[in-house]
């Protein structure tokens, strides 16, 4: 019989590692490069590692809740590049999605994050660090847990539910473990972000610097955000609705100077403008010290076809002049008619500061695609560095949000309707006027749309809106009620052989 023993790594998290011969308590693992339970429960400053190491680990799946969020939308189906398709990418966007192609296997390696949540949970409460700190840790630790399970339930349904530490596994039977219902993981979701709000108190105080720890208004924000969802359809109905519209209303009635839509888009993302960025709820930190932002390099241009390029239908200025750095592919793109359809007047200044459209220099100058300039980064040297912030929740997600809850009370969302477009079109914008539910709610998806472009939004606002909303935006050819897409992923061979406790997804 093999084994499996888990440390505690240093600036990372608590990692699993391969089967061993004989098993470990966690207590009696100390090697030299982790920290150990027993230093943990010492050493305040191992303490803090091991929450920071949480932090690291959740930034290391950006790239999945991205892909999660968007690949499967409206916004780059079958668009132009410039080079070769990027496989991966396209099968979410053309769903070519079975039991034989699945695209994240291994719940996406979710469960790493979760034993790694779990075990610092039961850790804190037992170190040294004052009781302040302890439940400052934990408030922030079941904020974030809640949102994995959010994002897992939305994405597979039922999936296995685990909420304790996992410190000996004496056997892989152990490790088996059935799929829990989503009715139930959706009651964990809300008992971990009630958790959090509770050890968070009455404190709605953001961090003072960049805004890169999970807050008590991000728990508030993800509860208007969960409560939307099991409203419309987990049968909540307007007793959801209306508890996610006061959970968003008391972060709104803290709008001010240090919480509020930036003027300029281009600020929210600015890689020199962090620092108590009052747009900013909760973003995944990047700074050049420490990780840089690779996961748009699909998005973007390799330095030979970018002189080839023109930001214009003319042979100058080509993109090489304007971005002399930047070294990446563009094997995703957006097809002709989403490009007419956000860049078309009036100027959006959202559009401006999120994507360029990027053309041949040489006549007649056709469109060969767009170019993601909303995570270009900064130059140092001779050398671009992606340190912009991925942001997860931020006060326009409040504003639409609440618009939605609203919306599906039978409320006017026309004043965060507004808020939005106002920032977006500037002065002479075009008042939005309250209108019957399904007009409010196409108004308010026509908004996520140009809003959160490349953030991992877009398709949880179709879903979440309404299983029509999605037939109704969606390209036919690959997701309609006569397709044979899901809604949710399927599990793969390997999955289903390793654990037999396992199910498939219904409808694969």
């Amino acid at each position: 019989m093999k084994y499996t023993k888990i440390i505690l790594i240093a600036g990372m998290s608590i990692l699993m590692l391969g089967f061993l011969s004989c098993t470990k308590k966690l207590d009696e693992v100390v090697p030299q490069d982790a920290i150990s339970k027993d230093q943990a429960l010492k050493d305040p400053n191992a303490a803090r590692t091991l929450y920071h190491g949480a932090y690291g680990r959740f930034r290391a799946f950006d790239a999945t809740f991205f892909q999660l969020g968007e690949m499967r939308s409206d916004i780059w189906v079958d668009g132009l590049f410039t080079e070769s398709v990027d496989g991966g990418l396209q099968n979410l966007y053309r769903h070519n999605i079975s039991n034989l192609n699945v695209p994240f296997t291994n719940w996406g390696g979710f469960y790493n994050l979760i034993y790694n949540f779990n075990n610092v949970i039961n850790i804190i409460p037992q170190t040294p660090l004052s009781a302040t700190e302890k439940d400052r840790i934990l408030a922030e630790l079941y904020g974030l847990r809640a949102y994995v399970y959010y994002t897992m339930a939305r994405t597979w349904g039922a999936v296995p539910l685990n909420t304790e530490p996992v410190e000996t596994i004496n056997n892989s039977a152990e490790t088996y473990k059935r799929r829990t219902g989503a009715d139930t993981i959706f009651t964990q979701v809300k008992a971990d972000i009630e958790k959090s709000l509770q050890l968070f108190g009455a404190s709605n105080t953001l961090a003072a610097g960049k805004r890169v720890y999970w807050s008590r208004m991000a728990s508030l924000l993800l509860k208007g955000d969960v409560f939307i969802w099991t409203g419309t359809h987990m049968g909540g109905g307007n007793a959801d609705f209306t508890t996610a519209k006061n959970a968003l209303l008391e972060i709104r009635n803290l709008q001010g100077t240090t919480l509020d839509l930036q003027g300029n888009y281009a600020d929210i993302f600015d890689p020199t403008k962090k620092s108590n960025n009052k747009e900013i709820i909760f973003a995944i930190n990047y700074e050049l010290q420490q990780a840089q932002m690779g996961m748009f390099s699909s998005f973007q241009v390799n330095s030979i076809q970018a002189a080839t390029l023109s930001f214009a239908q003319a042979a100058t200025p080509t993109v090489t002049s304007v971005y002399p750095y930047v070294n990446g592919a563009n094997r995703v793109g957006m097809n002709q008619a989403m490009i007419n359809r956000l860049t078309a007047a009036p100027a959006d200044q959202r559009i401006t500061n999120t994507f360029k459209v990027m053309y041949s220099n040489a006549s007649p100058f056709a469109t060969r695609g767009i170019f993601l300039t909303k995570y270009a980064g900064t130059t140092a040297g001779t050398s671009q560095i992606y340190n912009n912030d991925f942001p997860v929740y931020r006060y326009a997600d409040v504003l639409l949000l609440l618009a939605e809850a609203k919306t599906k009370l039978g409320e006017d969302p026309a004043a965060e309707i507004n808020a939005i477009r106002q920032r977006a079109y500037g002065p002479g914008y075009t008042p939005y006027v309250n209108s019957n539910v399904s007009d409010n709610m196409n108004a308010i998806l026509d908004e996520y749309l140009r809003e959160f472009i490349g953030e991992g939004k877009r398709w949880w606002a179709l879903r979440r809106a309404g299983d029509s909303y999605v037939y109704a935006n969606l390209n036919p050819t690959y997701f309609s009620p006569a397709s044979t897409a899901k809604f949710l992923l399927p599990l793969s061979v390997s999955m289903l052989t390793a654990d037999p406790l396992l199910t498939q997804t219904p409808g694969y």
